[in-house]
């Protein structure tokens, strides 16, 4: 059969109305690709300078704090919760802490859109893991002092045992004389109390354990100026829960500087005090940073170290929570 001109010319039509559709697909696809390469290299950019910015503020931060506890240090005297360092940043602008140049509007804006909050906290002011080992071998006061908080917190006491025994285990395989490798199934040594899971201990018991306990590179006093009603009890042993209560009242009338200042306080002249196990002094102190900008949460948690007025940095660690996700707990500390 002869198609006639009329068939040709509507076949022709349609084959050009699908070629015009396939040319608008193409040219929507190429375009949609571009846009998606463009969108991500936005933000690609924006989280790079996010990063950058928060990296500088929280750096700032830090040594801002340890401005602080230097002069502090120059000032002399005992450490207690009245004095500057103890005092919380609550979150403020990061305006009103730069004097941003007025010609700088992308400055002035992004300065005005971060909010930056913090708190410098005593870790001497808790029970230091450290403490319960002394030349390889379980320091005994120390136990029981720890003995004490488990009962307070009601934690149960294998716990406690399994966690020495982990750690003279962790001692040990750091300190071998011989150089050789260390067992596959020896646990490291802690730098932090949530790391205290490497060691046997469950959430539950970390968690109960956090606002308490410490894990310091040496062994410290209590600071019984900035200790909780909590480490008094475990770390003064032979006084009761009405002691500590008079202990709390009268260090929130006068901060102690020295031992005897506590015993008039307790009014126990023979309650016994050893300077090894507990002071009126810090060195070891927690800074927590937390920064939000364009709409995310930046977290920064050091732990420096104070010798006279030379505070060092042993470690800090950084966390970023993206806009909208729920925000991670901090390790009870800010700068």
């Amino acid at each position: 059969m002869r198609r006639t001109p009329h068939c040709s010319k509507t076949a022709q039509q349609g084959a050009a109305i699908l070629l015009a559709m396939l040319t608008v697909v193409l040219v929507a696809t190429l375009a949609s690709a571009a846009l998606w390469q463009q969108w991500r290299a936005v933000e690609v950019e924006t989280a790079e300078r996010t990063r950058a910015q928060s990296t500088w503020v929280l750096t700032g931060a830090l040594d801002w704090a340890r401005l602080i506890l230097a002069e502090d240090a120059r000032k002399g005297g005992s450490d207690h919760l009245a004095e500057p360092w103890a005092m919380p940043l609550e979150q403020a602008r990061l305006s009103t802490f730069l004097a941003a140049d007025r010609s700088d509007t992308l400055a002035a804006e992004a300065s005005t859109n971060a909010f930056l909050s913090g708190q410098i906290v005593d870790l001497q002011g808790r029970l230091n893991l450290a403490n319960l080992l002394q030349d390889g071998k379980v320091h005994a006061p120390t136990l029981r002092a720890f003995d004490r908080l488990f009962e307070q917190l009601g934690l149960p006491h294998g716990q406690l045992d399994n966690l020495v025994a982990q750690l003279l285990r962790a001692q040990r395989a750091s300190t071998q004389a011989n150089g050789t490798a260390s067992p596959n199934d020896s646990p490291l040594w802690p730098q932090e109390p949530d790391q205290l899971a490497w060691l046997g201990l469950d959430p539950r018991t970390l968690m109960r354990l956090r606002p308490h306990t410490t894990v310091l590179p040496e062994r410290t006093p209590v600071n019984l100026n900035t200790a909780s009603g909590t480490v008094l009890l475990a770390c003064l042993e032979g006084l009761d829960q009405a002691g500590v209560q008079r202990l709390l009242v009268a260090r929130s009338l006068a901060p102690w500087e020295a031992l005897d200042d506590v015993k008039k306080a307790a009014q126990l002249p023979l309650l016994a005090l050893d300077s090894q196990m507990v002071s009126t002094n810090s060195r070891f102190f927690a800074l927590t940073g937390v920064l939000q900008i364009e709409g995310n949460t930046v977290q920064e948690y050091s732990v420096v170290q104070r010798d006279a007025m030379n505070v060092k940095t042993l470690w800090r660690k950084r966390t970023l929570t993206p806009a909208g996700a729920a925000l991670a707990p901090t390790m009870n500390a800010a700068f």
